[in-house]
């Protein structure tokens, strides 16, 4: 049987046909629409609506003179009786140069965070660059006042609406792509000549399932800290607030487990011990791996009584147990293990492990509020409804079962006929290929945080791993996996965490210029850099599994480094 397609995705799915065979050989021209002329010229396009654009003057921070256009598309009402759409906002630089970028935002998504192609890493936007770029909320309203009532959990209750947690996991993009397209051809009166999609966290997600289910439609990809599988990191969530309880269990406040300074002497004793296998002692882990067999937890376990140089027994189990990945009770894994790194002392690892300084959150840390929230609404199937205060969130991953409740991001019902794992992961998660998209010469960059606290960079890497494997000889023709060290989550961290991973796509892509190392730097904005580092550090990313070794001479120049093998 075959399923009937609404008018309005056929009506679009014919403009994206006609608009992406004009980037053939022949592009279909036409003329040119103002930008106050957009809502008008695009009026006939069926279930998308323009609700303003207007022209956008230079400014003195380097933002281009653009025609800034928005609007929404596929309104409806939800099963929970609210209204949904999709919103979004597109920016077309007057300075266009010919290409499209697709703008993927991360958390929960539910806002337009403005459609400048900005990442933490870069210094220049794609805005900037001269590419029309597209962002979204991916068809929900984290603010949307009919779920006020949620508590905390407001941004999180569209996943009662099966569509809705669609459209967050893929299918926004796929609408959207389109109105991008008919946008571009209708203002520049062509179609670009080539199509990116970049993102981080959440974003990187969206980039990876967008390279596998709609491999026809972009030239390049760049995803970082991707959560490819998300659900499952979720699950991290529980597994680590229930580790976090153990250290203290006549008073289990997870905020209490680990003082920021308990976490400064995990990450010196990463450095005392791994930071110098790179041949320079600069206060970054290049060989992650090898640190992984030097490095043990152990040798910071107080002989007596906890003391300020030494951890407590049951905070080193605590935190092996945390690191090495939930498991059920039959021992079998449910998402990663986690690698040690220099980045654990950092404020941005604890404000997402440990705890806040956001007192309608309690202070817990984001796992326990939001990400609380994500695995409650979002990723378990039927929705768990779940009381948005800070102490029900927590207390949902308190007791949450990893053999009864686990299952339940790979549950599916009447009402909500795709998992959690089906709707927010790329359909091959477990054995990628993105034969297609390698297949039609397209190019692929990930990068992540060795001290990301949110995603593993382990589950990163064997997931890379397994795609070369896949690819075979192919695989470094099209594909890099950059891991940073010291970053957190998608920026920041004791590392140099600024590079052009966009301009080495772009490079790839459009000249053939195949990425080696990557030039990194300090980043202006990362407030995390430990005060003894020159402002003038630069330090090579190699592509894995290469790592940087230091080689002699001026320890502050990437020059003094080489990439090889570990």
């Amino acid at each position: 049987m075959h399923k009937k397609i609404p008018a309005a995705r056929i009506t679009l799915t014919l403009i994206a046909v006609a608009t992406l065979s004009a980037c053939g050989t022949t592009a279909m021209r036409s003329t040119p629409v103002a930008c106050a002329e957009l809502p008008a010229a695009l009026a006939s396009l069926k279930n998308v609506r323009v609700t303003a654009s207007k022209d956008v003057a230079a400014d003195d921070k380097g933002t281009p003179a653009h025609c800034q256009v928005t609007g929404v598309a596929n309104e409806r009402t939800g099963v929970d009786g609210n209204a949904y759409a999709i919103a979004f906002e597109m920016r077309l630089p007057q300075a266009w140069n010919k290409g499209f970028l697709h703008q993927v935002n991360g958390g929960n998504d539910g806002k337009v965070v403005p459609a400048t192609g900005a990442l933490g890493v870069l210094a220049v936007n794609g805005l900037q660059r001269g590419f029309a770029v597209i962002s979204s909320d991916s068809g929900h309203a984290e603010a949307d006042p009919a779920n006020k009532h949620f508590g905390l959990a407001q941004g999180n209750a569209f996943g009662i609406d099966p569509q809705a947690r669609r459209d967050y996991g893929y299918t926004a993009n796929d609408t959207l792509f389109t109105v991008a397209q008919s946008l571009i051809q209708r203002h520049y009166g062509q179609p670009p000549a080539r199509n990116y999609m970049a993102g981080c966290s959440n974003g990187g997600r969206h980039a990876l399932v967008a390279a596998t289910r709609y491999a026809d439609r972009y030239d390049g990809i760049l995803a970082g800290a991707p959560g490819l599988n998300l659900p499952k990191a979720a699950v991290q969530h529980a597994w680590d607030v229930q580790s976090w309880q153990m250290v203290h269990p006549a008073d289990p406040d997870i905020r209490k487990a680990f003082s920021p300074d308990d976490m400064k002497l995990v990450a010196a004793k990463v450095l005392q011990q791994c930071d110098a296998l790179d041949g320079a002692a600069d206060g970054l882990v290049n060989d992650l791996g090898r640190c992984q067999s030097v490095f043990k937890l152990a040798d910071l376990q107080c002989a007596g009584d906890k003391t300020a140089q030494c951890l407590s027994a049951t905070q080193v189990t605590a935190l092996d147990r945390a690191f090495a990945g939930p498991r059920n009770s039959k021992g079998e894994a449910l998402y990663s293990d986690w690698s040690f790194d220099a980045g654990m002392g950092a404020g941005n690892w604890r404000f997402w492990k440990l705890e806040s300084q956001i007192p309608p959150w309690d202070k817990l840390p984001l796992i326990a509020t939001m990400g609380a929230g994500s695995l409650s609404y979002v990723f378990t199937t039927p929705p768990t409804m779940t009381n948005g205060t800070p102490a029900a969130l927590l207390n949902f991953l308190t007791k949450f079962n990893f053999d009864t409740d686990a299952p339940r991001i790979f549950a599916r019902n009447d009402l909500h006929t795709e998992s959690a794992m089906q709707f927010m992961t790329p359909p091959d998660v477990d054995d990628p290929k993105l034969s297609a998209f390698r297949q039609r010469g397209g190019k692929l960059i990930v990068y992540h945080g060795n001290s990301d606290a949110v995603f593993s960079v382990n589950d990163t890497q064997r997931w890379f791993g397994q795609l070369q494997t896949n690819a075979g000889a192919d695989g470094a023709a099209f594909s890099r996996l950059y891991s940073v060290p010291g970053m957190a989550h998608c920026s920041g961290g004791p590392a140099t965490d600024q590079f052009d991973a966009l301009g080495a796509l772009v490079d790839w892509v459009e000249k053939g210029q195949a990425p080696q190392a990557l030039t990194a730097s300090l980043n202006p904005a990362n407030k995390e850099v430990p005060a003894n580092w020159s402002a003038s550090r630069t330090r090579p990313l190699c592509a894995w599994p290469q790592v940087a070794r230091y080689q002699g001479g001026d320890l502050e120049s990437a020059s003094s480094f080489r990439c090889v093998a570990p």
